[in-house]
């Protein structure tokens, strides 16, 4: 989890650094959403050895969907604000603002929420914690 871990820490900074959410909404919501998609790589090898590689969002939900039916959910939330955030010229919302950072920051990086559960133990994949 540490590059999951590395990108949250990054939204944070950035976070607490902007005097309006409109001046980082988009970078914010870009980290929080690359924090989740390596939070659900980590995920996807403990519990079934693999993780998506490529670049379909639909293959990398359905893939964690195996792993974790409830993190996926949340996984795709933050997926639909990719797109708009990164690339678009329309900026992020204050409500997708607070979406991004509630989706990973009490869904993803929460995991595991028991070490027993991954066929890994009490470390990550990549023997990270």
């Amino acid at each position: 989890m540490h590059k999951a871990t590395q990108f949250n820490e990054a939204a944070d900074m950035i976070r607490e650094l902007a005097d309006e959410h409109e001046d980082i909404a988009d970078a914010y919501v870009t980290l929080c959403v690359h924090a989740g998609i390596a939070a659900s790589d980590v995920i996807c090898c403990a519990r079934l050895g693999e993780h998506a590689q490529g670049e379909n969002h639909d293959e990398a939900i359905s893939l964690l969907s195996r792993a974790d039916k409830e993190i996926a959910k949340h996984l795709r939330t933050l997926l639909k604000l990719k797109t708009k955030a990164g690339y678009s010229h329309t900026p992020a919302t204050v409500d997708e603002f607070k979406r991004a950072g509630r989706r990973w920051s009490k869904k993803l990086a929460g995991w595991p929420p028991h070490a027993e559960a991954t066929r890994l133990g009490p470390l990550g994949a990549y023997g990270e914690t």
